[in-house]
């Protein structure tokens, strides 16, 4: 059993969880701060953290099992676990149930208003995996599917939107889904010969590479657009400087070309940027509340 738990957290990436949950944080902080006047308990946190695992688990199980077919035939995936027979498809779906009790539960112990919005959180878990059947926008959906985790956060410890939230839930969308079409250039040729949709797909991989740029850049707006809205000191925009050159050095790597740093430019500065925005907001909060 603990064998087959490692090559189902293998499946999933659990790593890959840092691109969303300092995001999380960062929307529960902040929101905190904004409309409580203090940072969050402890326990909040706590509670997010596994809502956030829980979520996260269970829609990336659902990712692997709505797509085990089109996994088989691309060789750049072919060996994930559930092709590659390392898993089956029930254990997966056990799994699966498992994350959505963790992150029910999880739920329920926030603001009520995070548990009755629940329902929309789970139809985006779900839906976003069978996008790219019908729409090269999938990358936008998948956006803001993870675009709920800062949202998220913001709302189970405040119970309330706001502006700064929306822009927030926009820029961590079109972030998402920027460096989701960077990595589906991986995949131009593969989803054009299965007829899936996606923008490298549809508009081939320079074009895509622009439209990447043009997302980064509402992300980029909207970074600088929560200072100001929050109010925040030179701590947070010193941490959004940095994560702006983050963007800019992704795009500057790759080439229509070359597109041989692509895991660097998805994964290690993406991760990278999530969370020095939020390590910054943390530093800047902290300071505003106790100095």
């Amino acid at each position: 059993m603990f064998k087959k738990f490692k090559v189902f957290l293998e499946m999933i990436k659990i790593e890959h969880t840092l691109f969303a949950l300092p995001f999380a944080f960062m929307g529960a902080i902040l929101g905190s701060y904004v409309i409580n006047g203090h940072l969050p308990l402890w326990s909040q946190i706590g509670w997010i953290l596994l809502a956030m695992i829980g979520a996260r688990t269970a829609a990336m199980s659902l990712n692997r099992l709505i797509d085990q077919v089109f996994d088989g035939k691309n060789p750049r995936t072919m060996m994930r676990a559930i092709p590659a027979g390392l898993l089956r498809s029930s254990e997966v779906v056990l799994f699966t149930l498992i994350s959505l009790v963790i992150f029910f539960w999880a739920v329920t112990q926030l603001d009520p208003l995070a548990l009755k919005l629940l329902p929309i959180a789970i139809f985006m878990l779900v839906i976003y995996s069978y996008t790219k059947r019908f729409t090269w926008l999938c990358h936008v959906i998948l956006g803001m599917t993870l675009g709920l985790a800062p949202l998220g956060g913001w709302i189970a410890v405040t119970g309330h939107f706001s502006w700064t939230a929306i822009v927030f839930y926009i820029a961590v969308t079109f972030w998402t889904a920027g460096f989701d079409v960077i990595y589906a250039c991986a995949d131009e040729e593969f989803d054009r010969e299965e007829g899936l949709y996606s923008i490298p797909s549809r508009f081939g991989i320079a074009r895509a590479l622009k439209i990447a740029q043009g997302f980064h850049v509402i992300t980029a707006v909207g970074l600088i657009a929560i200072g100001i809205m929050a109010g925040l000191d030179w701590w947070y925009f010193a941490g959004a400087v940095i994560a702006l050159a983050i963007l800019f050095y992704q795009h500057y790597i790759l080439t229509p070309k070359d597109l041989s740093r692509l895991q660097t430019s998805f994964f290690t500065l993406n991760s990278t940027l999530s969370l020095i925005v939020f390590v910054f907001t943390l530093i800047d909060l902290v300071v505003k509340q106790w100095w």
